[in-house]
């Protein structure tokens, strides 16, 4: 009887294996390329082994081998190699219209990267946006890839939500709803030196799940920091952490001027989703002036993204009091500076670069190997516990110090600030976004209270 019983539960278990691997489909049949095709560059694909490698071929562009099927809500796996030298990546949710860039290849980007920077795992936005998820991001999970082995890859994209994990060790973890359904495409990258000719980068066990999705997704958890690129919004994981929006992205509710009782009627105007400063003389809160917070914040992590025009000037203060200011000029505060540091004067002023951006404004200089990011939105991020804060820039900390200190009111003592009493001790503060006169943009202004 304890035989038959045993052959029974054998059989059931291998008709319960039987049915999970039908939510599974094979993109690779491991013999020829059926279901792919190539774009944009001419890089050679071969298949040998069970494996599609992709050869690199100097002069030639990116380019890719795509799925003929566009796929919207997946998990999707794959094993992958690749020479030490070359860079590459897995596009998903991936896109080749006439009509962007002459069918330029573009969307989400499972990056592999085996240089130094170590980034594998990270999410780019091929020929679009840029990095939407640096492993800067999640730094403890840059060991999760191995040169010169086979990596295994998952990359779970259902909804807004986009995953990824380097075997077994969560990457990426990003909200997003630029491109909801696109091709899959394998990415053979351009190289810059002939010697770089001929190395590979291989992939096998290529399968994909689009069916049950919510009973095979991996569990939520916060082993990798969410980055959420939709504008003015709040994620699902973003509320639960307790983020709150500081502004809207639509109207000027929250914010008032420094000096002023409202908003400003001029000097300040809110276009598509952007809170734009207009160009005016270029001096400091001589058109439409600061604004600020109507509430004021103690300890807390501040996001604001932000993209500065040519030569223009401007700043994100905390700790403000706007009543302390009663004459000409911005109101009084711990400075994030904003500025052009190429084509603004103030760059060369101060000492040592404290005023260059990033900056706390005339106190602490940020380096000069800042990843700043022209011509696009950057991400500031200022984090204040108590009397310790940080400056960050695109998920890098570039400034952090003390303040309520000997040290601290020495150095304020040798700045433009010494006359102000207590400059920078204050336990809360009015949040402030500066008008300097020069255009420059905001949104995505999120606080954390903690």
């Amino acid at each position: 009887m304890k035989k038959y019983v045993l052959i029974l539960l054998t059989c059931l278990f291998a008709i319960s294996i039987s049915a999970q691997d039908t939510k599974w489909e094979s993109l690779f049949n491991g013999k020829n390329l059926k279901g792919w095709k190539k774009l944009n560059g001419k890089a050679e694909y071969k298949v040998k082994d069970g494996v599609i490698i992709g050869i690199s071929k100097f002069g030639e562009p990116n380019t890719f081998l795509a799925t003929e099927k566009d796929y919207d809500n997946f998990i999707l796996e794959f094993d992958f190699k690749v020479d030490d030298v070359l860079n590459s990546g897995v596009q998903f949710r991936s896109q080749s219209l006439k009509s962007f860039n002459n069918g330029r290849v573009h969307g989400y980007q499972f990056e592999i990267d085996p240089a130094p920077r170590a980034w594998t795992g990270g999410i780019y936005d091929e020929a679009r946006r840029g990095w939407l998820y640096p492993m800067t991001c999640n730094p403890k999970s840059q060991n999760a890839f191995k040169n010169n082995e086979w990596n295994t890859a998952r990359i779970e994209a259902i909804g807004n939500s986009i995953r990824t994990w380097v075997n077994g060790i969560p990457c990426a973890n990003l909200w997003d709803d630029m491109t909801p359904t696109g091709f899959i495409a394998l990415q053979v990258h351009a190289i810059g030196n002939k010697s770089e000719e001929g190395k590979t980068i291989s992939w096998r066990n290529i399968r994909i799940c689009t069916t049950d999705l919510e009973q095979n997704r991996t569990p939520e958890s916060k082993a990798a920091p969410e980055v959420n690129a939709i504008p003015n919004t709040l994620s699902v994981r973003e509320a639960k952490d307790g983020w709150k929006l500081l502004w809207d992205g639509k109207t000027t509710d929250g914010w008032r001027g420094a000096k002023l009782t409202a908003f400003p009627a001029k000097g300040w105007v809110v276009d598509k989703g952007i809170l734009k400063v207009i160009k005016s003389d270029g001096g400091e809160s001589t058109n439409g002036g600061d604004i600020v917070t109507e509430h004021m914040y103690k300890n807390f992590m501040l996001r604001v993204d932000f993209k500065i025009t040519e030569g223009a000037n401007s700043g994100i203060k905390y700790f403000v009091n706007p009543g302390l200011n009663k004459g000409e000029g911005s109101a009084i505060g711990c400075e994030y500076q904003v500025l052009d540091d190429l084509k603004h004067p103030d760059a060369k002023l101060g000492v040592k670069g404290n005023r260059t951006l990033g900056s706390l404004y005339d106190l602490i200089p940020a380096p000069d190997n800042k990843p700043y990011k022209p011509n696009e939105f950057n991400t500031a991020l200022i984090v204040v516990k108590g009397s310790h804060v940080e400056h960050w820039l695109n998920g890098v900390k570039i400034v952090e110090y003390e303040r309520n200190n000997q040290m601290w009111n020495a150095l304020v003592a040798y700045s433009k600030f010494r006359d102000w009493p207590n400059f920078g001790n204050a336990e809360v503060g009015n949040i402030l976004l500066q008008d300097h006169g020069d255009e420059v943009w905001f949104k995505d202004i999120k606080i954390k209270e903690l």
